[in-house]
């Protein structure tokens, strides 16, 4: 996996501009919400559904023997920008305890409405993992 930073750019904080992979395995994780394997919803704010969203990708992807370093690619949905701007540190904190230092290609859209009406935000993610 190779990060793509052009030299005279100014460098993104919390996400990588590209990133290039040459064999392994891609794994598609569907868009993911803040609620459990089981459908329970423990968490109403933002932050604590940015936590479960992003361990629900963690565990499909452990599913295929990926590991956090792993993904390469995040989409994230959310309702409201402002919401999201809010939880930031927080947000930050989660990500850095669960996934580290590694920080994908990411791309943030506001969304009208998530299919479940309970949801925040939704994720979905790309993964390679090597051969």
């Amino acid at each position: 996996m190779q990060i793509l930073q052009p030299p005279a750019w100014a460098r993104p904080r919390g996400f990588s501009n590209g990133i290039a992979v040459r064999g392994g395995t891609t794994v598609y994780i569907a868009g993911q919400v803040g609620n459990t394997g089981q459908g329970e919803w423990r968490e109403k704010a933002f932050a604590g559904q940015f936590r479960q969203t992003l361990e629900n990708i963690l565990e499909v992807l452990a599913e295929a023997g990926g590991r956090p370093e792993h993904l390469v690619r995040l989409t994230w949905y959310v309702l409201d920008k402002q919401e999201y701007l809010g939880a930031l540190k927080e947000v930050g904190a989660a990500y850095r305890e669960l996934v580290g230092k590694h920080y994908p290609v990411m791309a943030v859209l506001q969304v009208s409405a998530l299919a479940e009406d309970a949801a925040r935000l939704e994720i979905e993610a790309t993964a390679v993992i090597p051969e």
